[in-house]
């Protein structure tokens, strides 16, 4: 299996924000790859609908 054909500064942040291994990561199989980074989007959307509504402003 060959690493995957990302660039070094998008393996370090997947990385990070995975919480997997640099090493682990760039031998992962692509499918098992984006269905954490499909998570992980869906989590960060999940997040981000949780956040406190702005407020209206009254005239």
């Amino acid at each position: 299996m060959k690493p995957l054909q990302i660039s070094p500064e998008t393996a370090v942040t997947l990385s990070k924000q995975l919480g997997v291994p640099l090493e682990h990561l760039m031998h992962m199989p692509q499918h098992i790859l984006l269905q954490k980074v499909a998570e992980l989007a869906k989590k960060q959307t999940t997040d981000a609908g949780t956040e406190a509504p702005p407020e209206k402003e009254q005239e």
